[in-house]
């Protein structure tokens, strides 16, 4: 087969079409094709996709070719001289019958006449009829008989001529389709030139020049492959980042861009106390329920708290600043309760990076009083996961990131945070330009916000945030001083995500049901 596809395109001679020299040649027009690629790939040949379209018999149209169309079958099982019953000829012509009965009427060949039974057929016809359940007996038959005396089968005429590569007028190949004994069919095949190699023919070309063919010098006539230089390079095999974690990261840059400064977050497991009763949220507050919150089995408490803190958060909770000096009197009421150090010792999954910031609040009312008493004005940041016990929805998980930052500093006043806010979301880009505020409430703030944006897949106001002023309650336990206000917020990552790529549904985005090719394909974060 080589040597064929060698001598047919020798001297600039061409193959003009595969299927048609595998056909003169005995190959198989699948090997010779598997032979040409392989042939051209070296450069000895050169292919081009060629395709045509081809008339083919179907297999309907082969039987017709070797035992006549079914109206020439049928009308041959009727004999010449008083007809045939329908019932014999279903019989004699087997699968033709009724086609070949059809076209042979149609084609006045042949017709069907009723003709009385005798008596005696009669008798036995009503008879089979009871027997069978039937309340009337036929009293005629039908009889096939030939109105000519011979015919001519044009049809398989049609089909042999079309065989032969002479295919009938448009009218006639028009019938033939219709009847499923014709069909068009798409011949694919290739036609083949002398490649640029071809006077190498038969030598393997080398992939790479070896330290042997230099040593030797054999390279000089050595044949090598071509190299294509445009051929994509083998993608590397490492990981890909997560959207989530690319827009983590332009928001910490923003966030430090601010001047802010990350607050240590690596502590998924959190005390009662740190996530709730630091900040002055009762601990008959709904958050705290089961519902709302996972609590931790093993170890279900924690050991380290510092007591003489845990005692005055105590008594805040209880009955306000009574009892309290100076230093740590909120001037407040109180919840009015019993509070529970137990309750405060249980161990939960943070529901919140609050906590976090509660804990750095502490660190730098600490660090003031054994500074005597010297204060600096401090903004920090922070953006780890947080877990609530949440019923799962298009824009709710039970496991998410948020974003949370807070303001320390004295007289800070609720403009201070909207725009502290306003000017974050600027920030990140135009797709955050409608944002508006409302009035809420949370235990440890006042007054407190919540902060909306416009999701435009959604096509509705997106909660994305809370904010406020920590109440004098959470802060004066600590030791701040009765002018030294935080303006905090916290958001989820995955809002601001969603409104950024167009997201609609938060768990195609974050969760167990994410696409990882949507991860690897992702396009670099670029927030303008």
């Amino acid at each position: 087969m080589d040597e064929a596809v060698r001598l047919a395109v020798d001297g600039g001679k061409v193959i003009e079409d595969s299927q048609e020299f595998a056909a003169t040649n005995g190959f198989a027009h699948a090997e010779l094709v598997g032979l040409c690629k392989s042939l051209a790939t070296g450069g000895f040949i050169t292919t081009e996709a060629t395709s045509r379209q081809s008339l083919q018999l179907t297999k309907e149209g082969e039987l017709v070719v070797t035992s006549g169309s079914p109206e020439a079958v049928v009308f041959g099982c009727v004999p010449a001289e008083g007809g045939i019953a329908s019932e014999e000829l279903d019989q004699r012509a087997g699968a033709a019958a009724k086609v070949g009965l059809s076209k042979a009427i149609q084609n006045k060949w042949l017709q069907v006449v009723k003709q009385p039974l005798s008596a005696d057929e009669l008798a036995a016809a009503e008879a089979a009829a009871a027997a069978a359940g039937k309340k009337k007996a036929a009293t005629d038959r039908k009889l096939v008989q030939r109105l000519v005396g011979s015919v001519e089968d044009a049809v398989q005429a049609q089909l042999r001529a079309a065989k032969g590569g002479s295919p009938p007028p448009d009218a006639e190949l028009a019938v033939l389709k219709k009847r499923g004994l014709l069909a068009v069919a798409t011949v694919k095949a290739l036609r083949v030139a002398a490649g640029p190699q071809h006077g190498n023919w038969g030598r393997k070309p080398a992939s790479d020049l070896t330290h042997e063919m230099v040593l030797r010098g054999t390279w000089r006539d050595a044949l090598f492959k071509p190299v294509n230089v445009d051929a994509a390079g083998v993608a590397p095999a490492g990981g890909a980042l997560h959207p989530l974690l690319k827009v983590r990261s332009m928001f910490r840059e923003i966030f430090l861009e601010m001047g802010f400064a990350e607050m240590p977050t690596q502590q998924y497991v959190e005390s009662s106390f740190w996530n709730f009763d630091a900040l002055y949220q009762p601990q008959q507050h709904p958050a705290r329920d089961a519902h709302d919150t996972f609590f931790i089995k093993t170890p279900a408490q924690t050991r380290e708290l510092p007591a003489d803190y845990m005692e005055r958060v105590r008594t805040t909770h209880e009955v306000g600043g009574e009892g309290l000096s100076d230093e740590f009197n909120s001037r407040s009421t109180g919840w009015r309760y019993d509070w529970s150090e137990d309750e405060a010792r249980k161990n939960l999954l943070r529901t919140h990076t609050t906590a976090a910031s509660s804990r750095t609040l502490y660190q730098i009312a600490q660090l003031a009083k054994a500074n005597g008493g010297a204060f600096q004005p401090q903004k920090y940041f922070s953006i780890d996961r947080v877990f609530r016990n949440e019923a799962l929805d298009a824009t709710h998980l039970a496991e998410f990131h948020q974003v949370e930052g807070f303001v320390i500093d004295r007289n800070l006043s609720l403009g201070n945070l909207m725009g502290t806010i306003a000017d974050f979301y600027r920030r990140l880009g135009p797709e955050f330009k409608h944002m508006k505020f409302k009035p809420t409430y949370n235990p440890y703030t006042e007054p407190s916000m919540e902060f909306h944006c416009y999701h435009e897949g959604l096509g509705k106001w997106v909660e994305v945030g809370n904010s406020g002023v920590f109440r004098p309650e959470m802060l004066r336990p600590m030791g701040f001083d009765e002018d030294v206000q935080v303006i905090a917020w916290g958001m989820s990552l995955e809002r601001p995500t969603m409104i950024k790529y167009g997201y609609d549904n938060i768990r195609d985005l974050f969760g167990h049901r994410i696409d990882l090719g949507m991860v690897r394909k992702h396009p670099i974060v670029r927030w303008t």
